[in-house]
């Protein structure tokens, strides 16, 4: 079993808050690339150093900034794998999933059926709202866009699923033997870690259900299937799509994306809807699918070993 793979004697729970230590300055490490940007532009550009969210996401042009971005991901994932293989004596796939190898088949379902929905939605929202959409398309930079988004969106969204549905999830179960504990906590922390995004701010802490019922999907997911494949897939198609599609002034991407959205930024029923309609369907769709039975056993019973 997938959250099985990282119990043993040996397995310590320091083990895994040493090592989170290590993959946290493994993503300090891949901010630098930025910071030295940041300091070459203020000291001999004469650029004023930004001092607040919103001026840092304007100070570099858009595909730059995602660039600088999304780069440091890179680095989080060399952490991930040293400490799996080094500090945990695991094989890197153990965090992945319980099967021998990956199951591309289900991170590509998953992918496309998120993304159709993020497409529908997305048009049936700049159709029955018109205003608070502008056409934001540009050739050059958008193609632009399309290369940095496909070659480093995925390592991102797959270095939080690594962190969150594989690497800290054994490591909750290590430390308490059953599978709510994990699904529970990794769920909230992934929430929590989205505190200060800038969608945060502007829309207030109600958003913060969206955040860890996303998290919570994503858990729940990759305990139904045995592996974060699903996991995988859904993820990088919402960052993904949602990083083509539409951008904003205060969202954390900017982007040379199709559309802009101009509207005064609120927390309603869009927040809410997906987390307690949207969702449910989305795991029914693959537990029909996946043929998933034992839900109780699978969410919330005990580890043996």
């Amino acid at each position: 079993m997938f959250i099985e793979q990282g119990i043993d004697g040996n397995n310590k729970f320091w083990k895994y808050i040493l090592g989170s230590m290590f993959i946290i300055g493994a993503s300090f490490v891949g901010q630098l690339p930025m910071l030295a940007l940041l300091l070459f532009q203020t000291s001999f550009r004469g650029k004023v150093y930004p001092t607040t969210d919103d001026e840092l996401m304007h100070f570099f042009e858009p595909n730059l900034n995602l660039f600088l971005l999304l780069i440091s991901f890179v680095f989080t994932l060399g952490g991930i794998y040293f400490v799996v293989r080094f500090l945990h004596k695991q094989k890197f796939i153990s965090i992945v999933t319980g099967r021998k190898k990956i199951d591309w088949k289900r991170v590509f379902f998953s992918f496309f059926v998120w993304s159709l929905f993020t497409i529908i939605s997305t048009l049936l929202m700049c159709y029955f709202n018109p205003a608070d959409f502008k056409i934001n398309f540009q050739l050059i930079p958008f193609l632009i866009l399309v290369v940095i988004a496909t070659l480093l969106v995925p390592i991102q969204t797959s270095v939080e699923e690594l962190v969150f549905r594989g690497y800290l999830m054994q490591g909750f179960a290590n430390l308490s033997r059953n599978k709510w504990f994990p699904l529970l906590m990794t769920s909230s922390i992934f929430g929590l870690m989205h505190f200060f995004n800038p969608e945060v701010a502007k829309m207030g802490n109600i958003i913060m259900i969206y955040y860890i019922g996303t998290g919570l999907l994503l858990g729940i997911i990759t305990l139904m299937d045995d592996g974060m494949e699903l996991a995988l897939g859904f993820h990088a198609a919402n960052n993904l799509i949602g990083a083509l599609l539409v951008t904003s002034d205060w969202s954390a991407f900017q982007t040379y994306s199709i559309f802009k959205d101009v509207s005064e930024p609120k927390a309603g029923l869009d927040i809410i809807f997906p987390v307690v309609v949207i969702y449910p369907l989305l795991l029914l769709i693959f537990g029909l699918k996946y043929n998933w039975s034992g839900w109780k056993e699978k969410l919330t019973g005990s580890i043996v070993k």
